[in-house]
């Protein structure tokens, strides 16, 4: 028999905690139970397995980064929004690096649950929004998108793992990263543009 009180969303914030404390590969169905004080069967009762579990605390975590990041960035607009995403994007995984690994692999989550999730849905809008801010759109958009992500998560993930052995201060280097991006996606390379400009330099 479960345990009084024991609901889906205490077994998640349960892996959740183990997910920060000893890595995201480490969350099991035993070590939550042992954690909340009950029987492996017990856990079966809210969560349907090891896959749901996980993807439960994906979809925590994908929430609460986004929620950091609409506060951070509420009423910036241009390299003001930019630094503010960025470093509520690096807080959030430094204080929750099991949760946050959550969100960067690909999980099997129950599509309904998904779909009912407000944060990867926000998370997009928020930085879609963010981006237009710099006059993008398709297919420039998805690009730059991924151009963020990759030089977010590839800096935290080598911070979290000590990869800056340079004397140099990896803050310092984070802050002329940011100021790379902005300048990028200032003059974005659109080929849009590029072939209007073409044009209006061609004499014929």
């Amino acid at each position: 028999m479960a345990r009084a009180g024991l609901t889906a969303d205490r077994v998640t914030l349960a892996g959740a905690e183990l997910a920060d404390e000893a890595g995201f590969d480490q969350v099991t169905m035993s070590q939550v139970a042992r954690r909340l004080g009950v029987k492996d069967a017990s856990l079966y009762t809210h969560v349907r397995g090891l896959d749901d579990l996980r993807g439960r605390i994906a979809l925590l975590a994908a929430d609460e980064k986004t929620i950091r990041i609409a506060e951070a960035t509420a009423g910036l607009a241009g390299k003001d929004a930019l630094v503010a995403f960025a470093d509520a994007w690096r807080e959030y995984a430094a204080a929750h690096p099991g949760r946050y690994m959550a969100t960067q692999l690909p999980l099997k989550i129950d599509p309904e649950l998904a779909a009912n999730a407000p944060g990867p849905r926000r998370a997009v809008e928020l930085t879609y929004g963010m981006l237009r801010g710099y006059g993008l759109a398709e297919p420039d958009l998805t690009d730059a998108v991924r151009l963020l992500r990759s030089t977010f998560h590839g800096f935290v993930a080598l911070e979290a793992a000590g990869g800056f052995a340079h004397e140099r201060s990896p803050q310092d280097s984070w802050v002329r990263a940011l100021d790379a991006l902005h300048t990028a996606l200032t003059h974005w390379p659109s080929p849009r543009r590029e072939a209007r400009e073409a044009r209006e330099g061609d004499p014929t």
